[in-house]
């Protein structure tokens, strides 16, 4: 009984959130910055997406055979994924097993490039001033922070192999632009962009396909 009012309560808290992010998303001026950033999208972005996302799965599958490694709050209470996807056990068996997703997809999808950039000004801006120790620590610390998110603490640490790719990204961008930070900033948001998208297209696709099962 806890854990359900508890799964509730999260669902909830989520839902608000996505749907605010959302409303803001739409407006004008977040609209055009949107614009902006996903018309830069280009082929440099997409194709390494799949070797990245091989990478963080193979290092996740490693590091869940270690004791410990495979807990995290949100699949301790019974969900599954990340609370940001919805998906929790507790609604096995009904439609809400897949209509909760798909509304937090639905929600999540125009905030994804703002989403991204967040991200990126947290966790690469600065990055060419940084040491190699200093870089090492912000592609962990980027993967540990989805512990909020609560997936297992193997699949946040794998993470971290995305974070040293938006790193890299980063410094593309840097160079390229001559140093401009805004500019660096922008290819790394579109790199991550990139590699949400096709996250959330696999997603997708499970969900259709547990909703056919079901």
């Amino acid at each position: 009984m806890f854990f359900d009012l508890l799964t509730v309560a999260v669902l909830g808290l989520v839902g608000v959130r996505l749907a605010t992010s959302a409303r803001t998303a739409v407006t004008s001026e977040a609209r055009r910055h949107t614009a902006e950033i996903v018309r830069g999208v280009r082929p440099r972005h997409l194709l390494p997406v799949p070797v990245v996302l091989a990478l963080v799965v193979v290092t996740a599958v490693v590091l869940l055979q270690v004791p410990f490694l495979w807990v995290g709050w949100w699949t301790a209470t019974g969900g599954t994924g990340n609370i940001v996807t919805g998906g929790t056990s507790r609604a096995g068996g009904t439609p809400l097993e897949w209509i909760i997703p798909a509304v937090f997809f639905l929600l999540l999808v125009p905030a994804l490039p703002l989403f991204a950039e967040r991200e990126e000004l947290m966790f690469r801006q600065g990055t060419e001033r940084w040491d190699l120790r200093h870089r090492v620590w912000m592609a962990l610390k980027f993967g540990l922070v989805h512990l909020i998110m609560g997936i297992p603490i193997a699949v946040a640490l794998a993470l971290s192999v995305g974070g040293w790719y938006f790193q890299r990204s980063y410094l593309r961008g840097y160079r390229a632009s001559g140093g401009d930070v805004r500019s660096a900033v922008l290819e790394s948001t579109r790199a991550h962009l990139a590699y949400n998208a096709e996250v959330l297209g696999v997603a997708v696709v499970v969900l259709i396909a547990a909703g056919r099962l079901s």
